[in-house]
């Protein structure tokens, strides 16, 4: 049986909409707009990607969404979404942070080097978390004050993420590099979706809230 896996992406100023089919994606439709349209336009998005993919609503076996860390109102929007289609259509609810599902997208492009993913969180705060080449967490997702030497002890590493235009200037002799086209998108979320759907991962629809995580610590150079 095909499995198709709804994709909604709200954390970040991005408003991203996927489906999959067996993990392979089949639909996208998203914007990058300076202000949060999430409100007007996920439910269209959601609409045209259905109706540019040929599936019902029904045929859905589940939705996954951004749980966090990022926008207040991003992440309320596409939670109270995800779970008015998880109980319109009586299917689960996959949960997946939206600092992983970044780092999914950068090792796509970026193969065999750590990723440290950024969300802006206004001034010189930050949501990061890095990873290594093969996937492997060496720093999990906390909420950061930059420094000149934030992450030292990490390098080398490839910044991505809508935080990570604020540190251009302040890194630039360090030994990472920045790649400012990766920003949030629901693309990332599919085969971790994918895989948490054939584990039976899902959250409590019904109890489910997001990940905000609201308290900020300095980092210095170890």
């Amino acid at each position: 049986m095909d499995i198709y896996i709804l994709h909604l992406e709200t954390a970040t100023k991005v408003c991203s909409v996927a489906l999959s089919k067996n993990g392979q994606l089949v639909a996208l439709k998203e914007s990058d707009d300076s202000d949060y349209v999430h409100g007007e336009v996920i439910t269209l998005y959601i609409q045209d990607v259905l109706e540019n993919a040929g599936i019902q609503p029904n045929q859905l076996n589940a939705v996954s969404i951004a749980s966090g860390p990022g926008s207040y109102t991003g992440l309320r929007i596409g939670v109270s979404t995800a779970k008015g289609l998880c109980y319109a259509l009586d299917i689960p609810l996959i949960a997946i942070d939206a600092l992983t599902s970044l780092v999914v997208l950068a090792q796509q492009k970026h193969s065999n080097s750590s990723i440290c993913a950024m969300i802006d969180a206004r001034r010189m705060e930050v949501f990061s978390v890095i990873y290594t080449g093969d996937f492997k967490l060496v720093k999990p997702i906390s909420a950061d004050v930059l420094t000149e030497d934030s992450y030292s002890s990490f390098e080398p590493f490839v910044v991505v993420g809508d935080g990570a235009s604020k540190m251009t200037e302040s890194w630039t002799s360090r030994n990472l590099s920045f790649d400012l086209a990766i920003k949030s998108s629901a693309l990332g979320q599919l085969p971790i979706a994918f895989e948490k759907y054939n584990q039976q991962q899902f959250e409590d629809v019904a109890y489910f809230e997001p990940f905000y995580l609201k308290d900020f610590v300095s980092t210095a150079k170890k």
